[in-house]
């Protein structure tokens, strides 16, 4: 024999249980929108509005950069301590160029907390190098600048990929 049930549906319970419903799922996806901003804000340059109100400046300077001719070549390899990132800068004829300054980032895509600052030391023959240590294998973004002692000067980007493929 069946014991009789005391509980009876009522639309209290059925509007109870779809406001529970419906807040579980908005406050899940607010907690999902919050971790997603936290850990990509959606900037991949700081004060992009800024700079794109110098623009005309950064397309004028990069034309003065093409006139000057210069090329650069870059690639990481296995350093003594690590992981070594090496550039060399060439003028118009091919002719290596020293006494510049090098400067720059290795950017990680996948999160800010890897970029890394670089210091460039000269190698000489137009090599500058910059030792890493442990790098994270993955596909890193470089941007720097060369600069000689006369003001001229190349902005360059590169996509390197560590470790370098065979």
């Amino acid at each position: 024999m069946r014991a009789a049930s005391s509980f009876t549906l009522r639309g209290a319970h059925v509007l109870s249980a779809l406001l529970l419903f419906f807040a579980a799922i908005i406050a899940i996806n607010v907690a999902f929108a919050v971790m997603a901003v936290r850990t990509f804000p959606g900037e991949d340059e700081r004060r992009s509005y800024t700079q794109g109100l110098r623009y005309n400046d950064v397309l004028r300077e990069r034309r003065v950069q093409a006139a000057l001719g210069w090329r650069v070549r870059s690639q990481l390899s296995q350093g003594p301590e690590g992981a070594r990132l090496l550039v060399r800068v060439e003028d118009r004829a091919g002719a290596p160029v020293d006494g510049a300054t090098v400067s720059g980032v290795l950017r990680w895509a996948p999160s800010e907390a890897g970029d890394r600052a670089l210091t460039f030391m000269a190698m000489g023959r137009g090599a500058y190098a910059a030792e890493l240590g442990a790098l994270a294998p993955g596909r890193w973004d470089l941007r720097a600048r060369a600069e000689d002692e006369g003001g001229q000067a190349l902005d360059f980007e590169a996509e390197l990929t560590w470790p370098s493929p065979p």
